[in-house]
């Protein structure tokens, strides 16, 4: 190379300058109150109050956020030795979208231990969320938001084995609101939980909702979408004597798993075509673990897990708030014209924004073989 040829950067930062508005309509606590109005037959019974208001001002256009990098599942690397110590911070947003009623309901808990008290003496614990998309009314939603904490930390597995108590915790639940004689059984509603102890994060999900890993900027989807024509869900559902019809189970719902809907289960404890038994990830957290992304299939059904991450870390690098990152989560999915209710949480697992990434530039040389030279010489001499 010729002296005073300048080489090219072996790193080039990416900028967080994702432009987003920045009068927001402020939100309120997250707070879980059950609304409840008396309405004739139905819609559902019960309506949630929509949490955070959308503002009316202009909505942000991210043009350079579908880059999809590759979306990988994570292995649990229990054998990973770091001292790194996750300190947990969320933000929710619900919104009931273009739907007339609001079937969705979410749970935040930051700091678990405080939450319990007595109730266990599990040092270890660290933090609880869940996404509970219901349908068919929202008894089904609500009565697993408020339920389910308490079956799986009074599981005689917990906290020892929390896989199992989880698992246990999901059934108990299925059962016990079908055996609430004041509630609409044939209600249901699919869930995504996530509970932290320590580094140990373990992700349970029955249904569509899904968790997505923020891993210095690369999207790690911890759960899968319980859809009936998933090939090992529409086999299971065929070996138990189930049948999909134009996607929908049984031809009446758009989900392999869930809780609720007995209408269409069988006694308890017999296996039938749609399950309530959860799929379960366990992840040991590190420091390249930045944030998860929990929700439900309004936002998924608009854009990629990829999508989802790479602006939510934009959006944390420029104000660290992972409440008004939800927000912009799902004004962008009512953007992109979703037709369901949206709930988006976002959970952040160190108390500093996401640092730049700096990418090393490849400095590949391409090179043509002596043949193709040949012919490249051939072929211009040909045309002079």
């Amino acid at each position: 190379m010729a002296a005073g040829t300048d080489f090219p950067p072996l790193f080039t930062p990416i900028e967080g300058d994702y432009n987003s508005d920045d009068n927001v309509a402020p939100s309120g606590k997250d707070g879980m109150d059950d609304l409840r109005k008396s309405l004739n037959g139905r819609p559902p019974r019960n309506l949630s109050i929509v949490r955070h208001s959308i503002s009316t001002t202009t909505l942000v256009s991210p043009s350079d956020l579908d880059s999809d990098l590759e979306v990988i599942e994570i292995k649990s690397p229990s054998d990973v030795k770091s001292s790194f110590i996750p300190v947990f911070r969320s933000g929710s947003c619900a919104e009931k979208g273009p739907k007339p009623y609001m079937e969705d309901y979410h749970i935040c808990i930051n700091n678990l231990p405080q939450h319990l008290g007595e109730i266990t003496s599990s040092p270890s614990l660290g933090a609880f969320y869940g996404v509970f998309d219901g349908h068919g009314g929202t008894d089904a939603a609500s009565f697993v938001r408020n339920n389910i904490l308490k079956f799986i930390v009074e599981d005689s597995c917990f906290p020892a084995c929390m896989e199992k108590a989880i698992k246990n915790a999901f059934l108990k639940a299925d059962y016990a609101f079908a055996d609430d004689s004041s509630l609409d059984i044939s209600s249901g509603t699919t869930a995504l939980t996530a509970l932290i102890s320590g580094r140990t994060m373990v992700v349970a999900n029955a249904g569509d909702c899904r968790a997505v890993l923020g891993k210095r900027g690369r999207a790690i989807e911890l759960s899968k979408d319980h859809k009936p024509n998933c090939t090992s869900e529409r086999l299971r559902i065929e070996k138990l004597g189930g049948a999909i019809y134009d996607g929908y189970l049984n031809g009446q719902l758009s989900v392999a798993r869930a809780l609720g809907d007995w209408h269409m289960k069988g006694p308890k404890g017999s296996a039938c075509p749609l399950s309530s038994e959860p799929e379960l990830q366990e992840t040991l957290l590190t420091e390249d673990d930045e944030f998860l992304i929990m929700g439900c299939d309004g936002l998924w059904d608009v854009m990629s897990s990829q999508f989802a991450v790479t602006m939510a870390r934009k959006e944390l690098m420029l104000h660290n708030d992972p409440e008004r990152c939800s927000r912009e989560l799902v004004r962008e999915a009512l953007k992109r014209n979703t037709c369901d209710n949206l709930t988006v949480i976002i959970i952040c697992f160190s108390p500093d924004p996401p640092p730049r990434i700096e990418i090393m530039q490849s400095r590949v040389r391409r090179s043509i073989s002596a043949e193709g030279l040949n012919l490249l010489k051939g072929a211009l001499e040909s045309n002079s």
